[in-house]
């Protein structure tokens, strides 16, 4: 993408104000420290299991877990602490590559910038610690190739500008950073400013899709485009919601044959993206909009973008509808959790003990 992605985080008061308000991230993934749980796992592709990583501080618990009946089909203990992924503020969780093998999870940010980042990389089949890599550099995950050979993430290069980053791939065969960004080769290096606000995925794993919400009245969201499999991107303005009043809870939903894209809110398509062309087709004015007037409760309050105010508005929201989720699931797991390490210490307690 050559046109640099950069969120509506000033640097400075705003960064300080949201991260003061958040507890430290339980997840990373995302161009600022931001608080919620990636507890509730990524699911594999064929929604037989997901996977979850619960941290004691000093320790991690990664569970492959069957979907279902909730039971833990395998558990591997890392040292360090590490989470699923997060890749758009919406908690979209990420990490699994799309034929199963394969599970990143990621060191929690704690502050920027941070001088290193430490990503394990799993065998998701046997729950086998493959590496554990560490890069210098301040990098989120952003995804991974199907076949799991290629990690992509995304990089921060400038310390002073949490802002500024930068789409990157990660050679894990060949153990190397590739050198150039990815970028749309149909732009011009116009900035783009805005936030991920959502992602969704081909059915085939290819390609990753995310949202991303505008910081000017007059500039429409965006979609970036990534094919994990070429790593080459397309950047893809939504002129047809540029007038949209109500960004947050808009999501996306490809077609089941991968041919097709929509902008949706609700059950209702608000634009259309021909994935083989990359058209955005302009659907019907939905009916509160069009009677709509400008005394909109829901409406994006522009006026305080330019100051930052709307970001900390955003985030607030967001962190009120993650918290608002139903946390049963979290401590399911961590009661798993110290269930089978109980089991653990008994049986190592057992093999400790003579033969009589």
């Amino acid at each position: 993408m050559s046109r640099t992605l950069r969120s509506l985080l000033a640097p400075g008061a705003v960064l300080v104000a949201l991260a003061a308000a958040a507890s430290p991230a339980a997840a990373d993934g995302l161009p600022v420290p931001f608080d919620g749980s990636a507890n509730a796992g990524v699911p594999s592709v064929d929604g037989d299991y997901r996977y979850a990583a619960v941290s004691a501080g000093k320790s991690t618990t990664a569970l492959r877990i069957a979907i279902g009946t909730g039971e833990i089909q395998r558990s591997l203990r890392l040292r360090g602490d590490f989470a699923v992924p997060l890749v758009a503020y919406d908690s979209t969780p990420s990490g699994l590559s799309a034929d199963g093998r394969t599970l990143a999870l990621i060191e929690p940010r704690r502050r920027f910038p941070r001088a290193r980042t430490t990503f394990a990389l799993i065998d998701a089949e046997q729950l086998r610690l493959r590496e554990r890599l560490t890069l210098d550099g301040d990098f989120s995950f952003d995804a991974l190739s199907p076949d799991g050979r290629t990690m992509y993430l995304i990089h921060y290069p400038q310390p002073r500008d949490p802002t500024a980053y930068e789409v990157r791939a990660y050679d894990l065969e060949r153990g190397r950073l590739l050198p150039d960004p990815i970028v749309d080769p149909n732009e011009s290096g116009e900035e783009m400013a805005g936030w991920p606000q959502t992602r969704a995925v081909s059915p085939d794993g290819r390609w990753a899709y995310t949202l991303y919400l505008p910081a000017e009245r007059n500039h429409p969201p965006f979609i970036h485009a990534l094919d994990t499999e070429r790593g080459t991107a397309v950047c893809i303005d939504l002129d047809p919601l540029a007038e949209h009043r109500n960004f947050v809870g808009l999501g996306l939903q490809p077609s089941p044959d991968g041919a097709g894209l929509a902008v949706v809110e609700g059950d209702e398509a608000l634009a259309r993206i021909d994935l083989g062309s990359f058209d955005v087709s302009e659907p019907a004015v939905p009916a509160r909009d069009a009677a709509g007037s400008g005394s909109d409760d829901s409406a994006m309050p522009w006026g305080l973008i330019a100051g930052g105010g709307a970001l900390l508005i955003v985030a607030a929201a967001l962190i009120r509808t993650r918290r608002d989720r139903d946390d049963a699931e979290e401590r399911e797991l961590e009661r798993l959790v110290t269930l089978e390490r109980s089991a653990e210490g008994e049986q190592q307690a057992r093999e400790r003990e003579p033969v009589r």
